[in-house]
């Protein structure tokens, strides 16, 4: 009877703990923003996947001094509290601004819910300076399309001056359906809420899918596009942001690479981070300009831009589309020899 009684006692802890972590996994697997729960040794019965994303977990443990300070709090208050505070994510450790919330979840669990803020500090400076941008980049091809259309106009009378006109239209044209495109991508990535659309993504998926759109690209270009991405590496991400980012750097490779030369695409893990390269043989970027080129609108030559079409964004989106992944890219480039950029994203363990 006291062996049955022992057994008993010790099963009483085991299935509390089992209904928690049923509830728990229920209740967190419903949220948007970033949430955990924590056990009285602080350990992480659950995490959402956006708190996964946003790098807030890493081996069962909350990675955050501040945020197990508030959990703390939370266990002895008789309801929940809330501060605003200053973290560190990501490889770059880029500074953040969250809003985090803590409350009891029963007698042994605190739920603890954080909510990113960064985009609403640094809104109306980004809102500024991207409309200033945008209003300079839509004068030029909006101004040529008016010229353009007046010499038309004028020219009805004269058969191969109408065509030429009419090619440059439709190239001014062509331009300015590019720009609104990547701008469209751009808005996307920077206000975007990965907690809506992440899920756990094959890279070498996502790798064979940017290259096949580029496929034709190539072709017009007479470049050979080789990949050796193939083995499987898995991360949590958005699919299609992290394909317009390869894709991006694919096209940059292209465009920059003289007819007959080749790009390459590639993938490894080094110390659980996935690196996913891109090598081109192209005209290479002069050291001077490597630390602007990922600015919105910047070029390093405008009037190579002007005949390849290109807008100026999409290294931006791609440096926007590494920091919602907690990661970064990298450049390797000399003059006359080619570029190496290289998209470094963490890999999530322990999940």
């Amino acid at each position: 009877m006291a062996f049955l009684s022992s057994r008993r006692a010790s099963r009483q802890p085991e299935t509390e703990f089992d209904a928690f972590e049923i509830v728990a996994a229920q209740v967190v697997d419903v949220i948007a923003t970033a949430g955990v729960v924590l056990d009285q040794a602080n350990s992480v019965v659950r995490a959402s996947p956006g708190a996964i994303q946003f790098g807030l977990v890493q081996n069962r443990r909350l990675i955050h001094a501040a945020l197990v300070q508030l959990a703390d709090e939370a266990r002895t208050a008789s309801g929940a509290v809330s501060r605003d505070i200053e973290l560190e994510t990501g490889l770059r450790r880029d500074q953040v601004f969250v809003h985090a919330r803590a409350a009891k979840f029963g007698e042994r669990y605190v739920m603890l819910l954080v909510d990113d803020r960064t985009d609403s500090k640094r809104l109306e400076e980004t809102r500024r300076d991207f409309v200033a941008n945008v209003s300079h980049e839509l004068k030029t091809p909006i101004g040529a399309i008016s010229l353009l259309s007046e010499a038309m106009q004028g020219a009805v009378d004269d058969p191969e001056a109408v065509q030429k006109f009419a090619e440059s239209l439709q190239r001014e044209a062509q331009r300015l359906a590019n720009i609104v495109q990547e701008l469209i991508q751009l808005s996307r990535v920077q206000g975007a809420k990965l907690s809506e659309n992440i899920g756990e993504l094959d890279l070498a998926t996502v790798i064979a899918d940017a290259v096949d759109r580029n496929a034709v690209l190539a072709e017009q270009h007479q470049i050979k596009l080789a990949s050796s991405a193939n083995q499987s590496v898995t991360v949590i991400g958005d699919y299609e942001m992290l394909v317009i980012a390869i894709k991006n750097l694919i096209e940059n490779a292209i465009v920059y690479s003289g007819e007959g030369g080749q790009v390459g695409v590639g993938l490894r893990v080094v110390d659980s981070v996935a690196e996913i390269t891109v090598t081109d043989s192209g005209i290479g970027i002069p050291e001077a300009e490597q630390e602007r080129i990922f600015e919105r609108f910047y070029r390093v030559d405008p009037s190579r831009s002007r005949e390849t079409g290109g807008t100026g964004l999409g290294l931006s989106i791609v440096k926007h589309a590494a920091q919602n992944h907690r990661g970064e890219v990298k450049l390797f480039s000399k003059v006359g020899v080619g570029s190496t950029f290289t998209l470094r994203l963490p890999i999530e363990e322990n999940q």
